[in-house]
């Protein structure tokens, strides 16, 4: 039997995906199906975070799928959670996002590098989605460029004192907790930043400006400020110093759910082109007849399952505890270009409603161009991929 495009998103993909990994495809796309794809044009219209969304989400234990089970997680991998990165971005860009920045970033420091207390009192209410997350390393004018902090910490006492502004932080009008990057030693450099976390609600932190995007509007994007911040010694993550580190660690996982994110929009913009390019007629016939349209649509699917591969690869080996920062950025950098690719020639398949909200297709390419840019640019994921040639 020859198989269709609807089919090669099912396929085994060697020995990057189990049984159990198909079931939480097949678990997840049911759900984003019914729950997410009806409100999804209005979710991106009104820039409205989709908390119900979370709150399903947190009761299908899909918030804490590659977490232990002992903090209220599904005790599975991360290629289940790149799975799911992937179906819901394939349903909703924005609900994608905010997921993987709930999930990835707020939630990951807190379980890889957080105390035994710390851990007792996030994981269960960020798993359950009870709270929602967020995680704030990107300052005005520092950009990619990381280790340029301007935030401070200094301690007085039993309490660090926090001074600056973090701006495009995913999640942040919505987050009850927020896991910040300040410098504490800035005569170090990257080696002086130290990472904490900061409960919603704090005299002295708030949020300060929310951003009005291009795409992903149902993803909050939002400044937060501090002001003279209080916050308890014990809210330090880690050691003294080692925010830094903590960060490239947390970004190295990172790439890899913004990789399964582009995958995701990409997908969607396939499905809705094909979909598309079967039903639209012109001079007679399904424009899907036509060389040029079948051009767009073949190359589009290779793209996405090349995309696929190298996600999955590079998830795959995170599973098996191996290095992924070549892996994880040559999978952000391809699948985020591609996603951007398809989901142009999407609109040229639906012409001009590909152009209106009546269509998807306008949405997914707005989305689409976030992936480019969002936990490091294209730029430098060549960057980070030539110094692992060694250059």
């Amino acid at each position: 039997m020859t198989s269709t495009l609807a089919d090669t998103d099912v396929l085994p993909y060697g020995e990057f995906l189990t049984e159990e990994h198909h079931a939480i495809r097949e678990m997840v796309r049911d759900f984003a199906t019914r729950e997410i794809v009806p409100k999804a044009a209005e979710v991106d219209r009104n820039a409205r975070f989709p908390i119900e969304t979370f709150k399903a989400l947190g009761k299908l234990d899909l918030l804490g799928l590659q977490y232990p089970t002992e903090y209220g997680g599904a005790g599975s991998d991360y290629r289940a959670y790149a799975i799911a990165v992937e179906e819901i971005g394939r349903a909703c860009g924005s609900t994608g996002l905010s997921y993987a920045a709930h999930c990835s970033l707020a939630t990951n420091p807190i379980y890889l590098f957080g105390t035994d207390e710390q851990k007792k009192k996030y994981l269960h209410k960020l798993i359950s989605a009870e709270w929602i997350g967020c995680w704030a390393l990107t300052e005005p004018g520092t950009g990619s460029d990381a280790a340029a902090q301007k935030t401070t910490a200094r301690l007085e006492g039993d309490h660090w004192v926090l001074n600056g502004t973090k701006q495009f932080i995913t999640n942040a009008t919505d987050a009850d907790m927020a896991i910040i990057m300040a410098m504490t030693d800035q005569s170090k450099g990257k080696k002086g930043i130290s990472s904490f976390v900061v409960d919603k609600g704090t005299k002295g932190f708030y949020v300060s400006k929310v951003e009005k995007k291009l795409g992903m509007r149902g993803s909050p994007t939002a400044s937060l400020t501090f002001e003279d911040c209080h916050i308890p010694k014990e809210n330090l993550i880690g050691q003294v110093s080692d925010g830094y580190k903590q960060a490239l660690q947390t970004l190295e996982g990172g790439r890899i759910s913004i990789a399964a994110l582009a995958l995701g929009i990409a997908q969607g913009a396939l499905d809705a082109a094909l979909t598309y390019a079967k039903q639209r007629e012109a001079f007679g016939q399904p424009i899907g007849k036509f060389q040029f349209i079948q051009g767009y649509l073949a190359d589009m699917a290779t793209q996405v399952h090349a995309a696929r591969l190298l996600v999955y690869h590079a998830a795959w080996m995170k599973d098996h505890h191996k290095r992924v920062t070549l892996e994880g950025s040559q999978a952000k950098l391809f699948a985020s270009e591609i996603s951007s690719k398809v989901c142009n020639l999407c609109v040229q398949i639906h012409g001009g409603y590909g152009y209106i909200e009546d269509f998807p297709a306008e949405r997914f390419l707005r989305d689409a161009k976030l992936c480019e840019i969002g936990e490091g640019t294209s730029e430098i994921q060549k960057l980070l991929i030539a110094r692992q040639l060694g250059l």
